[in-house]
């Protein structure tokens, strides 16, 4: 990771300190781990997702007739679950800053929220796409 700092008319580049090469690839897969464990036990909606998109994974082979359809359809399900995570992490850093209310806090929740909100309603609409062309021949 790297800053610019600004010194008299000069930037400087200034570098984090920490790991590199393998050894940061290593330190950063622990790190998700350890965020997924913390989704997990603290995100009912996370654990909710989770199961739905791990039930839906074999589905989305039986229901894409090419692997483009397969493929879009673990991607849209998987996206979920991202936006989730995200959603779940500007709830904690809004919660770590302070229990009273600021509109700017509830607008930062809101919004978060939101993009989950749509990102459940593409999964409806690429799945019910789906679904109404190769199950149900709609077009």
């Amino acid at each position: 990771d790297v800053s610019l700092q600004a010194i008299s008319n000069e930037v400087v580049i200034v570098a984090k300190p920490g790991a590199t090469g393998v050894t940061r690839i290593i330190n950063a897969t622990g790190y998700s781990m350890k965020g997924l464990k913390s989704a997990w036990i603290n995100e009912a909606a996370f654990r909710q997702e989770l199961v739905l998109v791990l039930a839906l994974m074999p589905l989305a082979g039986w229901l894409g007739d090419s692997l483009n359809e397969i493929l879009l359809l673990i991607c849209i399900s998987w996206l979920v679950v991202i936006v989730e995570v995200l959603n779940s992490a500007i709830e904690a850093v809004v919660d770590r800053i302070g229990s009273e209310h600021h509109e700017l806090s509830g607008r930062a929740k809101d919004l978060g929220s939101a993009a989950v909100f749509i990102a459940l309603a593409l999964n409806a609409l690429v799945w019910g796409a789906l679904i109404g062309r190769n199950l149900l021949g709609w077009w």
